[in-house]
């Protein structure tokens, strides 16, 4: 059909899209207004795709818990000072809503979820991104449940630059358990307990440390009782409940825990862009290439 300049103001009245854009939109959709909107919607996301190859290493862990359920996420955005953006910090809090009440089994699908508003979450995100200008993604999240009986521990670091979510059982002291997730942040162990750690990571750590000890030049005789003392050593390094408390380096975490009654079940830690390489500029290569080009 044939596409009027009425139609077009009309478009670009309810979109703010450019005349092209829109005369475009109108002429793709055969001059259908909500396809045409929906297109224009389209090429937005797009554009917010053009920043996929940039690096989003910034941003923040974010936790919420409603009764028995609490989830923690992260939400990655280009630079520490888009994180601090408000409109940031609503994102992140409505998908934190949206993952507690959907529970998603994985980031792909919870970005195809609709939320609340009627826009899915990877929409949601991609308005985000062409409002703010950065590449933002959620990255990670875990929901977990506990009972009456148990207690969340919640607590973010540098205002969330480091979050931990921990769930003690058999005691209601929320205090504590953010004690624990606060030790956690601290000390960053892999395992709750020495159960965790599986047989082949044992024997794998075993071996290195044998063949440090033979290279110290230690008798053989003596090497075994050595190794099996590191061995412990590594258990306390990695596991939190072996860990000297840090407010109070006289009791492990297993002694603090169970002097409230508990134990601990579980935790999710997260830092900001752990894993995720970043893209170091080198400004001087870059500004001696544009002096060569001249």
């Amino acid at each position: 059909m044939a596409i009027t300049a009425q139609m077009v103001k009309e478009l670009r009245e309810k979109t703010g899209a450019g005349m092209m854009d829109c005369k475009k939109a109108l002429q793709e959709t055969n001059g259908d207004m909500e396809q045409a909107i929906d297109f224009l919607r389209e090429k937005g996301i797009a554009k917010a795709a053009k920043k996929a190859d940039r690096i989003a290493a910034e941003g923040t862990t974010y936790i919420l818990a409603e009764g028995n359920e609490a989830v923690i996420l992260e939400v990655n955005s280009e630079t520490d000072f888009v994180a601090k953006n408000e409109g940031f910090q609503v994102l992140v809090k409505e998908i934190a809503e949206h993952l507690l009440k959907n529970k998603p089994a994985s980031v792909e699908e919870a970005n195809a979820q609709t939320m609340e508003n009627g826009e899915t979450v990877e929409t949601r995100i991609n308005n985000a991104i062409a409002k703010i200008g950065e590449k933002l993604s959620l990255r990670r999240f875990e929901v977990k449940t506990k009972t009456d009986s148990d207690a969340f521990g919640a607590y973010l670091h540098m205002g969330g630059r480091i979050g931990v979510l921990s769930v003690l059982e058999g005691t209601t002291d929320e205090a504590a358990a953010k004690d624990v997730s606060m030790h956690i942040a601290a000390l960053n162990p892999k395992y709750v307990s020495r159960d965790e750690v599986s047989q082949e990571e044992v024997e794998h750590e075993r071996q290195i440390l044998t063949q440090q000890a033979l290279n110290e030049g230690k008798p053989e005789n003596i090497v075994a009782k050595m190794v099996e003392g590191r061995i412990s050593k590594y258990f306390e390094d990695v596991c939190v409940l072996d860990q000297a408390f840090v407010k109070n380096p006289d009791q492990k975490v297993r002694q603090f825990v169970e002097s409230k009654g508990g134990t601990l079940r579980e935790f999710t830690r997260y830092e900001v862009g752990e894993g995720i390489e970043k893209r170091e500029d080198n400004f001087a290569e870059e500004v001696m290439n544009q002096v060569n080009k001249k």
